[in-house]
């Protein structure tokens, strides 16, 4: 059963953050926690699922502003379509950037390879 409110330390353990990590993303508009009349920040479920998404768009080497166009700002009004539409537009680049990568890899393994039976060659004709 989850909880319907959330405190930053409660947030901040559970996503083994630093408070700080959290505020950090609150002063970029990213995440919107209320306040209580004691102006003590509180975080509804809405806010923890943001930040879950946050924190896994920047394990998946995503910028913030990437996260803002995908999730959008805390304060906007993105449709569901919208962020999906963005969100994918992210998640093709993202997977066009890694194909690239492993195409390079592959080159770099290749070279590697006809190297080290050059060098192998040659220590055998050296001996």
């Amino acid at each position: 059963m989850s909880k319907e409110r959330y405190s930053i330390s409660e947030l901040a353990a559970e996503f083994d953050i630093s408070p700080s990590t959290i505020r950090f993303y609150e002063e970029k508009g990213l995440i919107k926690p209320e306040r209580t009349q004691g102006n003590q920040r509180f975080y509804t479920q809405k806010e923890r699922s943001r930040l879950k998404l946050i924190l896994r768009g920047k394990r998946f080497g995503a910028s913030l502003d990437e996260i803002a166009e995908m999730i959008g700002m805390a304060n906007s009004c993105l449709s569901e379509i919208e962020q999906i539409e963005k969100s994918l537009y992210y998640i093709n680049k993202k997977y066009e950037e890694i194909q690239q990568h492993k195409k390079e890899i592959e080159l770099f393994e290749k070279d590697l390879l006809a190297l080290k039976e050059k060098l192998l060659n040659r220590k055998t004709q050296l001996s």
